[in-house]
């Protein structure tokens, strides 16, 4: 007898089909199929199911592609001989799958309900509910013009996908691009039947858009059917936006667009803790809607910045504003390609073109306000605690910082100096402050107080609330006059309050009802700026004044310590929309730590919204009139800190990255957060010294403040309850190495200072990543644990436990080490350089001078020291820098013209001193004594100093070190505000 099997195997569609023909025998050996391979794919499969009697098995397969051989090995099969099989399987890209169920908790059902395809990978980040048709919007009525283009998207009736009823497609919409500038453009997207909230931030745009096609560096096409939009930059036809994809839709609370990208290189949106500069884009998501969060993984926190610049793979570069300030989240994927979802408004977009990051920077600053100039003071070393006990106590530290002869200019107290925590009070353990601000201030330094947004309505008699119930500027439910009241810091007046517990606890126990101020009405900011004019000169006790000079406006998210409002929110839809974006505490909704989104605010015009569209501008409308009322109470610059901040925040404030924590991961989270905040332009910015919550310890906070003494913004701060952390609250060892980095600081007070004028007149950053002056150094591309001031001057930190050693990147230019002044020899790799617990390295780039002056224990008495020059040669022998100067206090003093700019141009033998624009005068009488020239080629016998074309006698000596090239002249005379000229032979 014979038996046998026999099994039929065939392709088709996308299926393998295993039918036994005939079978009349069983192997012992139970044989299976365990692999099969595939020739002949042009795709990817990217998923295969297997069916036996049309009953799927659950086989844990493994599915690799050879792209090069265009074949597919499929692994972990068990197919048993002598069965009948279906293989089915999908082909393409994992990659280019555009998430359909974006809300929590997705489904097959769900999923089959929104007309998607269901299919789960072994990466839980990959959606297993995708888009698989095209978005149903295509363009009608398009009418072009040498200056843009005006379209309206229809939708297609039998493309409309399942939605709920504030999700369905709007009908009426309109496409607008505007070609403003031949640099920058702008899409927008909008209801063009019904009016929707949009953004009220004011922009510079061009009075009227370009209309040379010649000059533009980019290209706009349009896909009609489905709709899409196309950029590509006309150098080089990089496509950098492309949103013909599945995944757009606009109706009235959830509006989602894509967009592939022109490369990996992603950089910017915020604010949240990121370990790296550069996004990871693998899959990850992230919210945008600000909110009290201290710095925690992909938690949404105090700002919100939906601008991000992209790195082409040539090098060139360009940025991206979406102008929506509604609760929202973006998702990058590895197509490459970005995903965008906002819970109402409407999509304005404005495009950058660069094409270096540099520019794009300038380009978006330009549009959304250039950076604050800050006063000379506030770029010294500044001190502050939250858990001061009393005035005498801060007394005592300045003493000890003055004894320690450390620079100190700045000095803060926190809410402790209130009474119960309470605005524009002074509680009767700081009593004293007002002569203690008055002392400090005689001894050449500054301070700054803090003020909240809350005010309590729980006081008998307290002037700020019972003036803004007069001037009606109190947040209320809509269409009512019931305030919306919360609790935050006030506590309740004549309560004991038991310190022992938690602070969250001592609020819902003691906390006082508060309102929460609508910054948006004038009447507001009149109202809040004569509240501060009052602490500033007390009319009732001219001794309790404070005289402050500039305020940190914290807790402006608006945070609250109650979610929603004190009697519950009212209006569930806005509270919890019907996609949550994926923000931290997710599934608390939108009024996690803040007010309910049906708040009616007002706009400067009277025009009404929710503050479901507002929430993340309230700190935004806080800060103008804040540096209003500082000013006119000063009558001098100052400077505002806010914590939360929205784009074109930096005009008016700087930003700390907030309530960090004493941990060694924080020290490079701190690089890539004052980077991103130069993307966002705010210049003045820094972290928390050391850590703000938890016990810092000894090698941690001292090599923080080594990377601190680098911030634009330096503060060492930390929270009440853990241990001291100043620099004099150590041993005599971290004293002195605390002044001697802060010496190097003080130091470079002029190079720092004239970088802020750039930010200010130009828009260019002051922390400045690596790629913006090497963008042709790809390695560049992911550095973020260095960083330049400037063009100049590379600062490569220890971020690492225990370090003895930093792994740094130099780049392809000669440098100098700039405490030996010798060029290090190398360029274009990675080095070990030494770096022992007092030391941080910093190297010097050639090609710049660098202005500097000898250090002082505060700014006060730096300013009328004596100034120098450093020339750091580059191989062509040549070198250029420059000094921004004025007094330091004056309000728009650039914008007066009273100020002094110098510039400063070297080749390997002639140093020119040029005066740019002489309107200041220092009354100083300052000079430059001391000259350094580095990468001098050949000894010098002979120096020459000569002004208006004729020598002068100046009493001068001068030193060639051959070992180091380095050409050193002292005993200088050289007058500030002067032209002269040196050279040497």
């Amino acid at each position: 007898v014979f038996f046998f099997c026999k099994n039929v195997s065939a392709i088709f569609q996308n299926s393998l089909l295993m039918n036994v023909a005939f079978n009349n025998y069983s192997d012992p050996n139970n044989l299976k199929f365990e692999e099969i391979r595939i020739y002949g794919l042009t795709q990817e499969i990217t998923s295969v199911t297997v069916y036996h009697n049309d009953v799927v098995q659950d086989d844990p397969l493994n599915i690799t592609y050879d792209s090069s051989n265009q074949a597919a090995l499929i692994t972990g099969l068990q197919l048993e001989l002598g069965k009948s099989y279906t293989l089915k399987w999908r082909l393409g890209s994992i990659k280019e799958r555009f998430d359909c169920y974006p809300n929590p908790d997705p489904t097959k059902e769900k999923c089959e309900q929104l007309g998607c395809a269901w299919e789960k990978t072994p990466n839980p980040d990959v959606p297993p509910c995708y888009y698989t048709s095209a978005n149903p919007y295509y363009l009608e009525n398009i009418q072009y013009s040498s200056s843009g283009v005006v379209a309206d998207l229809t939708l297609d009736s039998a493309r409309i996908r399942a939605n709920e009823a504030s999700t369905t497609p709007i009908s009426t919409l309109r496409l607008e691009v505007k070609y403003h500038l031949n640099n920058m453009l702008q899409f927008k997207i909008y209801d063009y039947k019904n009016p929707r909230y949009e953004v009220p931030i004011p922009l510079n745009l061009p009075s009227s858009p370009i209309n040379s096609n010649q000059s533009r560096l980019y290209q706009v096409s349009l896909q009609i059917q489905p709709f899409g939009i196309q950029i590509q930059r006309n150098s080089t036809r990089t496509v950098i936006w492309d949103s013909a994809l599945p995944t757009f839709t606009f109706s009235d609370m959830f509006i989602q667009i894509s967009t592939r990208l022109a490369s990996q290189y992603i950089y910017g949106f915020g604010e949240a803790e990121q370990p790296t500069f550069r996004h990871d884009m693998n899959w990850q998501t992230w919210g945008m809607f600000t909110r009290d969060q201290p710095p925690r993984h992909k938690l949404n926190s105090y700002g919100v910045h939906p601008f991000y610049m992209a790195l082409e793979e040539d090098g060139n570069a360009h940025g991206v504003l979406l102008l929506n300030s509604n609760a929202m989240d973006v998702t990058f994927q590895p197509t490459p390609a970005l995903t965008y979802r906002t819970t109402g408004g409407i999509l304005d977009f404005y495009m950058f073109l660069g094409p270096t990051p540099e520019l794009v920077v300038q380009q978006y600053t330009a549009l959304i306000g250039r950076p604050v100039m800050p006063p000379y003071w506030s770029l010294g070393f500044q001190l502050c605690r939250y858990g001061y006990r009393n005035d005498t106590e801060v007394s005592q530290l300045v003493e000890d910082m003055k004894a320690a002869d450390i620079p100190h200019d700045v000095q803060y107290v926190d809410i402790d100096y209130m009474e119960r925590q309470l605005d524009f009070t002074l509680g009767a353990h700081f009593a004293g402050l007002p002569a203690l601000v008055n002392k400090t201030k005689a001894d050449g330094m500054r301070f700054i107080i803090i003020l909240d947004p809350a005010i309590s309505a729980n006081e008998t008699d307290y002037p700020a609330f019972r003036r803004g119930m007069e001037n009606d500027v109190f947040i209320k439910r809509p269409n009512s006059t019931e305030i919306i009241y919360s609790k935050v810091w006030p506590f309740l007046p004549g309560v004991i309050v038991n310190e022992s517990l938690p602070e969250e606890t001592q609020i819902q126990d003691y906390g006082a009802h508060v309102a929460f101020p609508d910054f948006f009405r004038t009447s507001t900011a009149e109202w809040w700026k004569r509240e501060i004019l009052e602490v500033y000169s007390n009319p009732t006790n001219p001794n309790n004044s404070i005289k402050f000079d500039g305020l940190w406006i914290d807790m402006n998210e608006p945070a609250a310590f109650v979610n929603g409002a004190l009697g519950g929110c009212r209006d569930n839809l806005l509270n919890n929309p019907p996609y949550m974006p994926h923000l931290g505490y997710r599934s608390e909704g939108l009024t996690f730590k803040t007010p309910c989104m049906e708040g009616q605010q007002y706009l400067p015009d009277g025009t009404s919204v929710r503050h479901y569209d507002v929430h993340s501008l309230y700190g935004w409308s806080q800060t103008k009139p804040t540096l209003d009322a500082l000013q006119e109470a000063t009558k001098e610059r100052g400077i505002v800190v806010t914590r939360s901040t929205y784009p074109s925040s930096g005009r008016w404030a700087g930003h700390w990255l907030g309530d960090n924590t004493a941990a060694w991961d924080q020290l490079g989270k701190s690089i890539v957060g004052m980077m991103e905040f130069s993307l966002f332009g705010i210049s003045y910015t820094g972290a928390d010294i050391c850590g703000f919550f938890q016990d810092s310890e000894y090698e941690l906070c001292l090599r923080w403040t080594q990377l601190g003494a680098f911030y634009p913004y330096s503060r060492n701060h930390n929270h009440k309850g853990t241990r001291r952390q100043d620099p004099v609250s150590w041993n005599a060892t971290f004293e002195e190495v605390t002044k001697k980095v802060l010496n190097i600081r003080y130091t470079l007070l002029p190079y720092l200072y004239t970088l802020m004028h750039d930010a200010h007149a130009n828009g260019s950053t002051v922390v400045r990543p690596l790629f913006h002056e090497f963008v042709k150094e790809k390695t560049t591309w992911d550095i973020h644990e260095q960083f330049l001031w400037g063009p100049a001057l590379l600062i490569s930190p220890a971020l690492q436990q225990n370090a003895v050693t930093v792994r740094a990147y130099l780049p392809r230019a000669r440098w100098y080490d700039y405490y030996t002044d010798e060029n290090v020899g190398f360029r274009g790799f990675y080095n070990i350089f030494s770096a022992p617990l007092d030391h941080i390295n910093l190297h010097i780039r050639g090609g710049h001078i660098l202005p500097w002056q000898k250090p002082a224990r505060t700014t006060f008495y730096s300013r009328k020291n004596a100034m120098g020059l450093t020339v750091a040669l580059d191989d062509s022998l040549f070198a250029e820098g420059h000094l921004y100067w004025d007094d330091g206090v004056m309000i728009d003093a650039y914008e007066k013209g009273k100020y002094l700019l110098t510039t400063f141009t070297a080749n390997k033998t002639v140093l020119d001193i040029r005066v740019l624009h002489g309107g200041y005068t220092d009354p100083n009488q300052l000079k430059f004594t001391e000259i350094k020239v580095l990468g001098v080629p050949s000894s010098v016998s002979q120096v020459t100093v000569s002004q208006n074309g004729g020598t002068i006698t100046s009493p001068h000596a001068s030193n060639y070190t051959s070992t180091k090239k380095l050409l050193t002249i002292t005993g200088l005379q050289l007058k500030l505000g002067q032209n002269y000229t040196l050279q040497w032979s």
